[in-house]
């Protein structure tokens, strides 16, 4: 996309006869700040009081964890493109496994984030963890079904003993996906499906009092860990409590 817009509108390539057209250029994000005269449809938005900045604020301790698959989805995308830590964030790091493709280690590093974050659970000093299995998206990806299964049962033991850890300690959990894989497998023409799917995914709360929560969406989650946790929801999310 950048080499193209760069050709299509901002330089001429005279030792190939090209010329910068005379164009309304419009791209779905931004290529590069120095373009000019290139219309950004999805523009690089500052995000302020995301969920990890609210909790900041509110002197709430916080640990994120992944393994190096899914590290920067809990850290700087869950932080709204925020690099630095906030006040209060703890941030753990397992290794992915050195493989080609995680079809020939579908356990991935699903043990190493169990015994990670169960003794942080058991001291009960943690505020909120953001904890995630990389293991159904990155081995729904190689289209292996035999896998995948392993994937699912190897993530659901390491579920059960983290949320049993929490109910243990006095946490409340809640289990979430952003988006579907290896609960489809295999397409309508029996080949191998390796692709996201757009399926709806399961919201499950583990609580010793609340029993419901209501379905939503994505953007409701932040306001309904802030409900459970008792911290008022600022405007800036518009979204509500699912609680």
């Amino acid at each position: 996309g950048r080499e193209l817009t760069h050709v299509l509108s901002q330089a001429d390539m005279h030792e190939m006869n090209m010329h910068k057209m005379n164009l309304y250029y419009v791209t779905m994000t931004n290529y590069d700040d120095s373009f000019q005269k290139v219309h950004v449809v999805y523009d690089k938005e500052n995000i302020k009081e995301t969920l990890g900045e609210v909790l900041a604020k509110n002197n709430k301790t916080q640990i994120r964890i992944a393994e190096t698959e899914k590290y920067p989805h809990v850290t700087f995308f869950f932080n709204g493109g925020r690099e630095v830590p906030f006040k209060g964030e703890q941030r753990i790091l397992c290794p992915s496994p050195k493989v080609a493709t995680y079809d020939l280690k579908p356990e991935m590093s699903a043990y190493e984030i169990r015994d990670a974050i169960i003794p942080e659970l058991n001291k009960g000093e943690v505020d909120f963890v953001c904890l995630n299995f990389a293991n159904p998206d990155m081995v729904g990806h190689t289209g292996d079904m035999n896998a995948a299964i392993k994937a699912c049962e190897t993530v659901d033991g390491c579920a059960k003993a983290v949320v049993n850890a929490g109910l243990e300690n006095g946490y409340s959990t809640i289990l979430i996906a952003d988006h579907g894989n290896c609960e489809t497998m295999i397409n309508p023409d029996g080949s191998p499906n390796t692709a996201h799917t757009t399926n709806p995914v399961p919201l499950i709360l583990i609580d010793k009092d609340l029993k419901e929560i209501n379905d939503g969406v994505l953007g409701d989650i932040a306001p309904t860990v802030l409900k459970l946790m008792g911290i008022e929801q600022p405007e800036s999310m518009t979204q509500k409590s699912l609680v």
